[in-house]
């Protein structure tokens, strides 16, 4: 996997932390630089921490479905995009204003299931594991922190088109993996 791969990947499994990101800026009178540390590091976190998870599940499978994990990876990402889109077109999320850990963990780990699939694809692609943790960690933490300023700024109006432009991006990539491994793209 190339590093702008990874990196449109990273970027696009953030767009659900992003976009709870946005939805406590909302919530809090004045969003602070602990406020920011706080969710990148809950975001950006366990955004690296599941697909690690994921690939090494997906090690302890790999023999078994080396012939079609191309689809596997393939139906994951368009599983996990088409989702994204189909909850940019909702309204449905209310926060409150608390970044305990009672709030912050669920929130967390909701918006990381699907790095865990992710992480499961990395394992049949043969990717660099810690490198990929690695980009999608610093990647969801600062666009996390970059949207709970966003959400206080300016409000909800990113929201939406975040998860949209997250879903679409999954898809993609998904859709590359297939291609490619079908021989379509070189």
């Amino acid at each position: 996997m190339h590093f702008l791969e990874l990196f449109l990947l990273a970027v696009g499994l953030s767009m659900d932390a992003f976009a709870v990101s946005v939805c406590k800026g909302l919530s809090v009178q004045r969003a602070t630089p602990r406020h920011a540390c706080i969710v990148g590091a809950y975001f950006g976190g366990f955004q690296a921490l599941m697909p690690l998870i994921g690939f090494l599940l997906g090690v302890q499978f790999q023999r078994y479905i080396v012939s079609i994990d191309h689809w596997i990876a393939f139906v994951l990402l368009a599983l996990i995009g088409g989702n994204m889109i189909r909850e940019s077109r909702s309204d449905a999320e209310q926060l409150n204003d608390s970044f305990s850990f009672s709030t912050m963990l669920p929130l967390a780990i909701a918006t990381s299931i699907d790095a865990l699939a992710v992480g499961v694809t990395f394992a049949f692609l043969q990717a660099n594991i810690l490198f990929a943790v690695l980009c999608i960690g610093c990647i969801t933490f600062v666009l996390s922190a970059v949207g709970l300023k966003i959400g206080n700024t300016f409000g909800a109006r990113y929201k939406s088109r975040a998860e949209l432009c997250g879903g679409i991006v999954l898809v993609l990539m998904g859709c590359k993996i297939l291609l490619e491994h079908l021989g379509f793209l070189g």
